[in-house]
């Protein structure tokens, strides 16, 4: 099984080239966080992945992608990469959400929560995207977007962990209600080879790769002239 990774859904971009078949396993990746210009840094990571896996875009059986939340322009960046590279290869796609990706992350940093975790990313104006997680990083709520306050209510009893960029807000928030929460890796970023090894574990394909916004675009449509006199 060769597997195409791709994420550019938040603050880093990334792919990786997972290689998998008789008990062997090989990863290539590359991930670098920047804020902008994942469009112009995506495509010729892909071309360093693959040559370092030794193989061609053709080789390729499944090819994966965060859906988001994230940024707007980011999560169609990797989607559309992999729409059109499975198109021109054949290959299947796979999609799940990036903080998904981000709990298999935290697993893969280091992070060893007793019982459910968090993972909690700043959204902006006062929200958090959120996802609720068992300690193997499955998923047990989420994504969701909600505010700190709302999100508290959300937690499991047992949860005492939180990781991302929104986990000190969380974990702020609960303090308030008397629940003490750990916080972890602040800066932790979606990264395609979480999203690789979150692939190979599925047995799911994803028909077509649609992207997960939680909340409406900061850019609205102008009024037509004749409706602004």
């Amino acid at each position: 099984m060769n597997i195409l990774a791709l994420d550019t859904s938040m603050g880093a971009c990334s792919a990786a080239v997972l290689r998998a078949g008789d008990g062997a396993r090989r990863l290539h990746a590359l991930h670098v966080e920047m804020l902008r210009g994942h469009a112009e840094a995506l495509m010729p990571m892909v071309e360093e992945v693959l040559a370092d896996a030794e193989i061609e875009a053709g080789d390729l059986d499944l090819i994966a992608a965060t859906v988001g939340p994230g940024s707007f322009t980011g999560v169609r960046i990797a989607i559309a990469a992999a729409r059109g590279l499975a198109l021109a290869t054949n290959a299947k796609v796979f999609g799940t959400d990036s903080l998904t990706v981000m709990a298999r992350a935290a697993r893969l940093a280091g992070a060893e929560p007793d019982g459910p975790f968090a993972i909690a990313v700043d959204a902006r104006r006062g929200m958090l995207y959120l996802g609720v997680y068992d300690a193997d990083a499955n998923k047990l709520e989420g994504p969701l977007l909600v505010a700190p306050d709302e999100a508290v209510a959300l937690l499991p009893p047992t949860l005492g962990l939180a990781v991302g960029t929104g986990a000190h807000v969380l974990a702020e928030g609960a303090s308030a209600r008397g629940r003490p929460i750990e916080t972890t890796l602040p800066t932790l970023q979606p990264s395609a080879a979480a999203l690789a090894e979150i692939a190979l574990a599925s047995s799911e394909t994803s028909g077509i790769l649609r992207p997960l916004y939680l909340r409406p675009p900061d850019a609205k449509p102008q009024a037509p002239a004749l409706e602004r006199r």
